[in-house]
């Protein structure tokens, strides 16, 4: 998730960010400014740790973190052409790629690297930075928007089919085909999202009154969600939550949506015992057998909760994350700050802000303390959050260079299969001269 072109945050324009964007697992963020980029740590709520910082690349627009390892991804102004990739922790560029246009987007998982440009994409793999394939007949694609899965074991690439209409081409990034077209909205595209397993993909088009979600990669749709009708909004970023039971969207207004994923179709719930079950199971049924366009307005839901900022019209990102084992609402401003937020998991409604982050100082804790807001929680939410929850503990393993031990994550065996990157170890990413170049030219077009 990334957000370009800072929009005149309060203290002059040399103060905003020009982009931000979560990792892969939410567990880091990383900004983008005139004088560089910074990373933080996303594992506590009352600090936000500055892992690392850079000024020798001045007026970054892009900025990616390799899930919580030492590779960073960054593309300046100065060289809009240019993609160069580091390894912090040793201080070493590891290389750096030149391309026939301007980069609009950047995209990572552990097996490929995802280089978006107007009209064409470029496929990495991202063990030896290798060009694998070059996507050229593509729509014109102003924004760079596109989505790749963090699941490397079926890394499905997602990006606008047409120029007019909602069409998103679904691509297999690890067999490099093609995989199917899916028809989901009338109107261009504004955000595209996979949940973290591949398995689901979440869109939005200009008018972003309605967001979808489908079923991977067969295309089927699943859920509709109908965010509101009374005025148009630019959505800016779609997010599951890393056991894909949520999906947030944020956009140009004050409020941020979260929705609910109900899993109905997987459950068989007990017969209702009551006139109002009974009923509600009937018009259930009765809607099987009415015409698409009414039973899909039956089967949309508003939002399951709400995070209200206190701005509107800066550019902004959200996510899903637990953090200190409670699931937490992200949000970060052009304005130059995060917004931490608690969610429900049980009951939802309005989200609790309970801390306002700097991203413009060195991420202190110093720095931070003017903006605690630490109100006392309700005992009522305590005791519904230390309830079971599968929101509350992620299914999907999370990735860091101690291999998840600090963390007290499980990482299956396959997942350090030989292929992807090995992200705990520290003689990784080695440097690559040979891969310096134009890649106009390289590597087979589809």
């Amino acid at each position: 998730m990334e957000a370009e072109g800072a929009d005149g945050a309060p203290g002059g324009a040399e103060a905003a960010l020009s982009c931000f964007s979560f990792n892969q697992d939410c567990t880091s963020l990383a900004v983008g400014t005139k004088a560089g980029y910074k990373l933080f740590s996303l594992s506590s709520v009352e600090q936000l740790d500055h892992v690392h910082g850079s000024n020798d690349t001045p007026d970054v627009y892009i900025v990616e973190r390799l899930f919580s390892s030492s590779l960073v991804v960054v593309v300046s102004h100065a060289k809009p052409r240019q993609m160069n990739v580091y390894h912090f922790k040793k201080g070493t560029e590891i290389c750096n790629y030149s391309y026939s246009g301007n980069i609009l987007s950047i995209r990572l998982n552990r097996q490929r690297l995802l280089v978006c440009l107007e009209e064409s994409i470029y496929i990495h793999n991202i063990k030896d930075m290798k060009l694998l394939k070059t996507i050229l007949d593509i729509p014109a694609n102003p924004t760079g928007l596109c989505a790749l899965s963090i699941n490397h074991s079926n890394s499905y690439v997602a990006y606008p089919g047409s120029l007019t209409t909602g069409e998103i081409v679904l691509y297999d990034g690890h067999s490099l085909k093609a995989v199917c077209t899916i028809a989901a909205h009338e109107g261009t595209l504004a955000a595209i999202a996979f949940n973290s397993s591949g398995s689901r993909l979440a869109s939005a088009s200009e008018k972003g009154t309605v967001i979808r979600v489908f079923s991977v990669p067969d295309g089927q749709k699943l859920y509709e969600f109908r965010r509101g009708v009374k005025r148009y909004v630019t959505i800016s970023s779609l997010a599951f939550s890393m056991d894909s039971q949520f999906l947030c969207a944020s956009s140009n207004t004050e409020t941020v949506h979260i929705f609910k994923l109900e899993h109905l179709a997987n459950s068989r719930p007990e017969e209702p015992s009551t006139w109002t079950g009974y009923v509600g199971k009937m018009f259930l049924a009765a809607s099987n057998y009415l015409p698409t366009q009414v039973s899909d307005m039956m089967n949309q839901d508003r939002a399951f909760a709400t995070g209200r900022l206190g701005f509107s019209g800066h550019r902004n990102i959200c996510t899903l994350a637990t953090i200190q084992k409670l699931p937490r609402l992200l949000v970060a401003s052009s304005s130059g700050h995060l917004y931490v937020y608690n969610l429900d998991p049980q009951d939802g409604g309005d989200c609790v802000l309970i801390k306002t982050h700097s991203l413009l100082g060195s991420g202190t804790r110093e720095e931070n303390k003017e903006n605690d807001l630490r109100p006392p929680l309700p005992q009522s939410y305590a005791a519904t959050v230390a309830r079971p929850s599968a929101s509350a503990a992620s299914t999907v393993p999370g990735y860091s260079e101690d291999g998840g031990a600090l963390r007290g994550e499980v990482i299956p065996e396959h997942e350090f299969a030989t292929g992807p990157v090995c992200l705990d170890d520290e003689n990784e990413f080695p440097p690559i001269t040979s891969c310096r170049g134009d890649q106009q030219d390289k590597a087979a077009p589809s």
